[in-house]
């Protein structure tokens, strides 16, 4: 029988609690009572934990044994900032997909009042992420960065395999890109960023400014997506790839 699996808000090395909408869920709706087993996420390890102790709104687990569970996979997604429920679906989905970290960027083209609005909903966004981890039981929660400017966020240094979805690209396809980056990786699994425009697209500044970085454009196909379907189909591919 399969577990349902909490992500613990605070552990050490042998026991973990849930506090906060986690716990009280846990209480209120499950009937939370000592001695019920479950799996608890407990930083980047899980653990088969058995209620221990209830304390007003909060839940203490004994952590029994160490539970076998698959890492994130290396992938960054750059999201440009666009409609806040089409972006928190994006969000989601990308999370049960395995993204490892999405960083929120604003475009030129990202419409003025969300971009000003963005920093504001980073923190709803960890906890849409969060709930997605728990839901797809995931060994770990995303790292949802806050909002940065385009420039800077597209100017990270570090090692990894740079791919910018463009539309007007005809010939490389992000399945390609990724296949050629796993064959050069060897037995390694390469990093991957892939950045995801707004609504619109990109202007011909901020392509220039990819390129100039190194970022390689790649298709997803002839048809023009919306934002959020792009950035999901673009997980799923290198997901399937990458797995």
């Amino acid at each position: 029988m399969t577990r349902r699996r909490w992500i613990a808000d605070s552990w050490d090395e042998a026991t973990a609690s849930l506090t906060g909408e986690q716990a009280s869920h846990l209480i209120r709706v499950l009937r939370a009572q000592a001695g019920m087993e479950f799996d608890i996420v407990a930083g980047d390890r899980v653990w088969h934990g058995v209620i221990a102790g209830i304390s007003g709104d909060a839940v203490r687990f004994n952590l029994i044994a160490e539970v076998e569970a698959d890492p994130a996979l290396p992938v960054m997604l750059l999201l440009s900032v666009f409609k806040f429920d089409r972006m928190e679906w994006a969000i989601e989905k990308a999370t049960e997909l395995g993204v490892e970290r999405i960083v929120p960027i604003i475009a030129r083209r990202s419409e003025k009042h969300l971009a000003q609005s963005a920093q504001n909903r980073v923190e709803r966004w960890r906890r849409i992420a969060r709930e997605a981890a728990q839901q797809s039981r995931r060994s770990d929660v995303p790292v949802i960065e806050d909002a940065l400017a385009l420039k800077t966020a597209a100017r990270r240094e570090g090692e990894a395999v740079r791919l910018l979805l463009a539309e007007q690209e005809r010939t490389r396809t992000l399945r390609g890109a990724v296949k050629e980056a796993l064959a050069a990786a060897g037995d390694e699994l390469p990093v991957i960023r892939v950045a995801v425009g707004p609504e619109g697209g990109w202007v011909a500044e901020e392509e220039a400014l990819f390129d100039s970085e190194g970022w390689k454009p790649v298709s997803l196909g002839p048809r023009i997506l919306r934002a959020e379907t792009a950035a999901i189909t673009a997980m799923a591919v290198v997901a399937a790839l990458l797995e």
